[in-house]
């Protein structure tokens, strides 16, 4: 009912609509999700986590603690007791299985708990695709407490033989990520690898075998189910190792259909084994002669800024496009507009302090570029994979065909120079 309208002669109100947004503070997603919730006039409540003091910062109404998952889940439901919601939404990898937590609590809809742990944890993700019959590579997990020694002579009485990829059970963005090619590549990988999951208080790994093959991404939407694809990437940069570090997507993929229905045909199929039902995923596939195989499926939408490549219909974002869905809202259409799109996550090249870009002006007017974003901070330490979990900014490009979009993002990106000096180390450390 709208506001001012009476029904037997009490003026009632409309409970207006409200979204609790879930990101880490780091997150490049948050703010797309706030400006596509003010374009449909839904109100945002930022969950975020961040010590209180600080959350006045970030403008947070509700600080939270990520890693305390029940305590978190309290104070969430609290919040909502006083302003009421109707979703609660995790705009990164961070709080899914928050999200899914808290929406159980308060009898939102939701995927499960379960569902949003499997999309999280790749050992567990992994299982369920071997249960269900999901191609995806032979694994084995192991302890960091293991003798990487021991390790490399076993792998292949375990059916995983080399090449391996070395993979943290929960990091994304390919951090930690290291390929093996054999026992002497697994120890230093190991050595590599043992630091990065230290700092994030993990204390075991995933061993897989490598797929050869090109990789892909795929934007989707589940209702119910049932998989509702909104846009296949292309990833024209080969990604063979030994780290796994993205450069550009592009879409519409260049791949043949029934290769393209094949891979629609898995991430369905991976996504059932995970038990996900509902919103957005983001599915990460591998092709070669064999077919598509699911590296994996995280349930949330793309990552960084690439969500604004995609637009569908006159101009509707992604970011709309999930909140309307969650929302309950009119969706006319999941069209894309016709033209190819793409975008580069500029990658760091060295280790060190970013000290500044140039050639941004030359890089900005090569044909076919829309815009580009430099979300590295200034005099701020930065790092490459297999260490960083992040990059230089984002380039995008618009065009008739995806080869023209794929050119204009390596021309952009030939044309800018970064300077990035060498870190001082710290006296004693």
């Amino acid at each position: 009912m709208r506001p001012g309208i009476t029904d037997g002669g009490v003026t009632m109100t409309e409970t207006p609509k409200r979204l609790i947004l879930l990101a880490s503070a780091s997150s490049y997603r948050s703010g797309d999700f706030v400006e596509a919730a003010k374009r449909l006039g839904i109100e945002v409540a930022l969950g975020m986590d961040v010590p209180a003091p600080l959350a006045h910062t970030y403008n947070c109404p509700l600080p939270l603690d990520y890693l305390d998952l029940d305590r978190s889940t309290r104070a969430i439901a609290k919040y909502a007791g006083q302003n009421p919601v109707q979703v609660i939404l995790s705009a990164d990898d961070s709080a899914t299985v928050l999200a899914a937590e808290a929406s159980q609590r308060l009898g939102l809809r939701h995927n499960s708990p379960e569902a949003a742990e499997a999309a999280q944890d790749k050992y567990v993700m992994r299982q369920l695709f071997a249960k269900a019959g999901v191609p995806s590579p032979n694994f084995k997990l192991y302890s960091l407490n293991d003798d990487p020694e021991d390790i490399a002579e076993e792998l292949n009485a375990n059916r995983v033989t080399f090449p391996v990829v070395l993979k943290p059970r929960r990091l994304s963005g390919s951090r930690g990520v290291i390929r093996a090619d054999s026992p002497m590549d697994f120890i230093v990988a190991h050595k590599r690898l043992q630091p990065i999951l230290e700092k994030t208080g993990a204390d075991d790994f995933l061993v897989e075998e490598f797929i050869p093959g090109f990789e892909v991404a795929l934007e989707g939407m589940l209702d119910n189910g049932a998989l509702k694809v909104l846009a296949l990437f292309d990833k024209p940069d080969p990604l063979d190792g030994p780290f796994f570090e993205e450069t550009i997507y592009v879409t519409p993929s260049r791949l043949p259909a029934g290769t393209q229905r094949a891979i629609f045909d898995c991430a369905a199929k991976a996504a059932a084994a995970l038990g996900l039902l509902d919103g957005p995923v983001h599915a990460e596939l591998r092709v070669n002669e064999r077919g598509p195989w699911m590296v994996e499926l995280a349930g949330r939408s793309i990552g960084g800024l690439c969500s604004r490549t995609l637009r569908f219909g006159t101009e509707m974002s992604l970011e709309e496009l999930i909140l309307r869905q969650a929302f309950g809202m009119e969706i006319e259409t999941t069209q894309r507009e016709g033209r190819a799109g793409g975008v580069m996550m500029i990658p760091i090249p060295k280790a060190g302090i970013f000290v500044g870009c140039s050639g941004l002006d030359e890089a900005k007017a090569a044909p076919g570029i829309e815009s580009i974003e430099i979300t590295a901070k200034l005099n701020y330490p930065i790092y490459p994979l297999p260490e960083g979990d992040s990059y230089l900014g984002f380039i995008f490009a618009r065009g008739t065909a995806p080869e023209d979009v794929e050119a204009a993002l390596r021309e952009s990106h030939r044309r800018l120079h970064f300077e990035i000096a060498p870190e001082i180390p710290v006296m004693g450390v």
